[in-house]
C-alpha cells in the first residue's frame, strides 16, 4: 500500500472513525507496515490499535534481536498508535512492546504484518464446496507462519462487514484483532502469533444488515468450554499418538454385512459416574477402561454413543448441537476422547457415532443467523424451522453447507478414527412435510415433498465417506418406508450401509406390551416384519427413544407379575438376536432396569444384587457368544436364503419356529419361540434333515432364573413328515420362552 501523506493526521478520519468502532471493512490496508510519502520521502509506517497501552514502541530488529525502540504516537484515545521509520528498507522485522496503565510491559509479534495463510487454491476449494478437509483451513489452528509461532483464525461470514477474534488474550475486545477478508469468498482469516493451545476465543461478527452485531462460537472450533460458558479453545491435533493398526486393518471384515455387529447403546453421561457421587462424571480415560471391561463381559462388538460433540443443554442429550467440530468437554480434552477410541480399538471394540445433521439449535452463539443473515438455515421458516424441536433445518442447497457438513462427518472418521456415524432423524431430512401441517411446507420443484437437496447431500455423504474409508459404517435412523435408503447409490439408493427397522421395533413392542391371553390376536405383528425384513439392511434397534418420556423401561413394558416380566425380556431379547439384522441395545436393558432412563441419573446398577436381573445380563452375554460364534444367526442377514419358516401359522398358541442359515452349507439354528406361559409337551416342528438337535440356548434356564424347563440338552429328530418337512421334532417348549437347537450328527436321508 501506498499513502500519500500531506501533513497532520497519518490516518484519513474515515479510516479513524471506521477502526475504532469497530466497522472498518480491511483492516490490512491501515494496520501493520506500509509505504507512505511523506514530505517527498518514501519512509516506513507502523500502525497498531492497542487498547490496552499506556505506551508503545515499534521495536526494530533491523540490527539484532536487542532491538533498538522508536516509539509510538497515540493518534486516538482508544489505543490507535502509529510511527513513522524513515531510513529503514520496507520489510525490516520488528516487534511491537506496550507499557500498560498498571506499569506492565511486554513485546509481541505484530499480527498485521503476516501475509495470508489461505492459498488461492484453498480459496477456490472452499468457495465452490468441495474442499472435502475444509476442518484442516478453517477454524482455529496452531502453526508456524513466516517462522512465527501462533494461531491461525479462519471464519465463513460473507455477509458480514467485520469479523474480529476476541479472547482473554485481548480483553474481549473485537477492534483488537480484526482480520482479514478474502473476498467474494465470505472467508475471514488472521494470524495471530504467540498465541498456544488453551486459548478461549469467539469470533466478534458485525453485520452489513441492520446493525447486527454477535459474539459467535467457531463453527469449526475443536474444543470448546464447559457449559454454561460458550467460547471456542485452541487446540493443536497432532499430539496424540494412535496404536490401533489391528484394529483400522481388520475393520472392513469385522464390519462387513456378513459379519456379527450387536451395538450397546450409551450415554456416558449416565452410564457410570464415579463412586457414590452421582453427579460426578467419569472421564473419557475413565469411560474406557470400565466400559472394555463391561464389553469383555457382555460380548458386544460396538458401542454406539449419544452425541458427543459440543452441546449446551444436558437435556438434549447432544441432539442439539453447537459445536459440531468438538469433543464435549464433559469428559475432557479431545485426546481424552482419542485415548477412549484407542482403548476400544486395540480390545477389539468399533465405536460408533450419533451424528445430527438434521438440525442445530437456536443458541445465539451458535450456527444461526451467523453473519446477520441466515447463513447455515433456509431464510423461510417453512424450509427453515423445526418447530416440532424448536431447531434450525440446514439449507442443503447451499454449496457451504454441504460442505460444512460433509467435512464434519470425515473429520470424526479420520481424526478420531470412528468406525461409523448413525445419522440422526434421516426422515426429517428427506421429507419436506414432516411433522408439518398443510400450507406449512414448500413443495419442491417438481411439486412433491421430497426434500431434493437433502437427498442429494445424503448420497454425496455416503459415497465420499465410503470411498475415502472403506469398510465404515453408515447407518440411518429412517422411520418411513422411503424406498432404497441401504441401497447402493449407483442403483438409485441413499448408500447408507445400515438402515433402523422402526417397523419392527414398534410392532414387536406392541405386541409384547400385550398379555399373553390376548397375543393370538396379534399374531401378525410378529410375522409381518420377515415380509419386507430382505428388502434394506436392517438393525433392530431397540434404542433410548424407547426408554424415555414416560415410555417406561423394557422391562416395564412388560406385561404379568413379577416372573413374567422377566421372562418375557428375556423371551424379547433371544427372538430379536435371532430375528434378521444387526443388533442394538440400549444401556440398562441387559441388566433388566425397572426405571426409564434420565440423562441425570446412573444406570441402576444397584439391581445386579438379585438373581433375576443378573440372570438377564447373563442371557445378553450369552446371546452376544452365541451369536458371534454361530455364522447361521449374522452371515445371512440381509438374504432370504438365511431365512426359513418352520412354524408361521400357530396364532392359536403363539407360538413361531424359524431356521436361520449361514453360507456353508448344513451350518443352520433352529429357533422355537413360546410367547406364552403355557408349557408345551411334545410341540412338533418340521426339519430338514435327520439327527440330534443340540439345545443350543434355553432362555427359561435356572442360570437365567427361568423355571428350568426344557429339552435336557437337546432332542433326535424323528421320522414322518410334518408339513412340508420329511423330519420333525418333539419339543418342550418352555413358558414365554425360546430355544435355539443346533443341528448335529446329521444322517442321511
Amino acid at each position: 500500500m501506498s499513502n500519500t501523506v500531506t501533513g497532520g493526521s497519518l490516518m484519513g478520519p474515515e479510516d479513524l472513525e471506521a477502526l475504532v468502532h469497530s466497522a472498518h471493512p480491511d483492516p490490512f490496508a491501515v494496520l501493520g507496515r506500509h509505504s507512505v510519502t511523506l514530505n517527498g520521502q518514501k519512509v516506513a509506517l507502523i500502525r497498531a490499535f492497542l487498547t490496552e497501552a499506556q505506551q508503545a514502541w515499534v521495536v526494530d530488529l533491523s540490527q539484532g534481536h536487542a532491538g533498538r525502540r522508536v516509539e509510538m504516537k497515540r493518534v486516538h484515545a482508544d489505543g490507535l498508535f502509529e510511527a513513522v521509520l524513515p531510513g529503514l528498507p520496507l520489510d525490516f522485522p520488528y516487534r511491537l512492546a506496550v507499557q500498560s496503565a498498571e506499569g506492565h510491559s511486554w513485546e509481541f509479534e505484530d499480527p498485521y504484518r503476516f501475509e495470508p495463510v489461505l492459498t488461492e487454491f484453498d480459496l477456490h476449494l472452499l468457495g465452490e464446496g468441495t474442499h472435502l478437509r475444509n476442518y484442516e483451513k478453517l477454524g482455529a489452528h496452531v502453526m508456524t507462519h513466516q517462522g512465527i509461532k501462533g494461531v491461525h483464525f479462519a471464519v465463513w461470514a460473507p455477509n458480514a462487514l467485520r469479523v474480529g477474534v476476541i479472547g482473554n488474550f485481548n480483553h474481549w475486545d473485537g477492534r483488537r484483532h480484526p482480520m482479514r477478508s478474502c473476498g467474494p469468498t465470505g472467508i475471514w482469516e488472521l494470524f495471530v502469533p504467540d498465541l498456544a493451545p488453551g486459548e478461549v476465543y469467539k469470533f466478534e461478527v458485525k453485520s452489513r444488515f441492520q446493525g447486527y452485531m454477535q459474539s459467535k462460537s467457531d463453527p469449526y472450533g475443536l474444543y470448546a468450554e464447559l457449559r454454561p460458558s460458550t467460547a471456542s479453545i485452541v487446540w493443536d491435533t497432532k499430539g496424540f499418538q494412535w496404536d490401533d493398526t489391528d484394529w483400522i486393518r481388520e475393520r472392513p471384515d469385522r464390519q462387513a454385512l456378513d459379519a456379527p455387529v450387536s451395538v450397546y447403546e450409551l450415554h456416558l453421561g449416565s452410564w457410570r459416574r464415579k463412586g457414590d457421587h452421582s453427579e460426578q462424571w467419569l472421564t473419557y480415560q475413565e469411560l474406557a477402561d470400565q466400559l472394555v471391561e463391561y464389553l469383555n463381559q457382555t460380548g458386544f462388538t460396538h458401542v454406539e454413543l449419544l452425541p458427543i460433540s459440543e452441546h449446551p443443554f444436558d437435556g438434549s442429550w447432544g441432539y442439539q448441537t453447537t459445536g459440531y467440530f468438538a469433543p464435549t468437554s464433559r469428559f475432557g480434552t479431545p485426546d481424552d476422547f482419542k485415548y477412549f477410541v484407542n482403548t476400544l480399538h486395540k480390545h477389539g471394540y468399533g465405536v460408533i457415532l450419533d451424528w445430527v445433521p438434521a438440525h442445530f439449535p437456536r443458541d445465539a452463539h451458535g450456527l444461526g443467523y451467523f453473519d446477520g443473515t441466515h447463513l447455515y438455515e433456509h431464510e423461510d421458516p417453512r424450509l427453515g424451522e423445526h418447530r416440532e424441536w424448536g431447531t434450525k433445518i440446514f439449507n442443503y442447497g447451499r454449496v457451504e453447507v454441504r460442505n460444512f457438513l460433509l467435512g464434519n462427518a470425515l473429520y470424526w472418521l479420520e481424526e478420531f478414527h470412528i468406525d461409523g456415524l448413525r445419522v440422526d432423524a434421516v426422515a426429517s431430512m428427506i421429507y419436506l412435510d414432516y411433522s408439518r401441517e398443510e400450507g406449512e411446507w414448500v413443495p419442491n420443484r417438481y411439486g412433491g415433498n421430497e426434500n431434493l437437496e437433502a437427498i442429494d447431500f445424503l448420497k454425496r455423504f455416503n459415497t465420499s465417506l465410503h470411498e475415502l474409508h472403506p469398510g465404515i459404517l453408515t447407518i440411518a435412523e429412517e422411520s418411513t418406508a422411503f424406498t432404497g435408503v441401504s441401497k447402493p447409490t449407483y442403483l438409485g439408493g441413499l448408500g447408507f450401509s445400515l438402515k433402523w427397522n422402526m417397523g419392527w421395533m414398534n410392532d414387536t413392542l406392541r405386541y409384547f406390551a400385550k398379555d399373553p391371553v390376548h397375543r393370538k390376536y396379534e399374531h401378525g405383528s410378529l410375522t409381518f416384519s420377515l415380509i419386507y425384513a430382505f428388502s434394506e439392511n436392517f438393525m433392530l434397534p431397540l434404542s433410548h427413544d424407547e426408554v424415555v418420556h414416560g415410555k417406561g423401561s423394557l422391562l416395564a413394558k412388560m406385561p404379568g407379575d413379577l416372573w413374567q416380566k422377566f421372562a418375557n425380556l428375556r423371551l424379547l431379547f433371544a427372538y430379536m438376536w435371532a430375528h434378521p439384522g444387526k443388533k442394538l441395545l440400549f444401556m440398562g436393558g441387559e441388566i433388566a432396569q425397572w426405571k426409564e432412563w434420565s440423562h441425570d441419573d446412573t444406570m441402576e446398577w444397584h439391581l445386579l444384587q438379585w438373581n433375576s436381573h443378573r440372570g438377564v445380563q447373563r442371557l445378553i452375554s450369552d446371546l452376544n457368544r452365541i451369536y458371534k460364534e454361530e455364522p447361521s444367526l449374522h452371515q445371512l442377514d440381509f438374504d432370504w436364503s438365511g431365512f426359513e419358516w418352520l412354524e408361521l401359522h400357530d396364532w392359536e398358541n403363539s407360538v413361531l419356529a424359524f431356521l436361520r442359515r449361514g453360507k456353508t452349507p448344513g451350518d443352520e439354528i433352529v429357533v422355537v419361540c413360546n410367547f406364552t406361559p403355557i408349557v408345551r409337551q411334545g410341540y412338533r416342528i418340521g426339519v430338514n434333515r435327520a439327527g440330534f438337535y443340540r439345545e443350543l440356548l434355553n432362555t427359561d434356564s435356572e442360570c437365567y432364573d427361568g423355571t428350568n424347563v426344557g429339552n435336557s440338552g437337546g432332542v433326535w429328530s424323528k421320522a414322518g413328515p410334518h408339513g412340508t418337512h420329511a423330519h420333525h421334532l418333539e419339543l418342550t417348549l418352555p413358558p414365554l420362552g425360546v430355544v435355539f437347537l443346533k443341528p448335529e450328527n446329521m444322517q442321511a436321508d
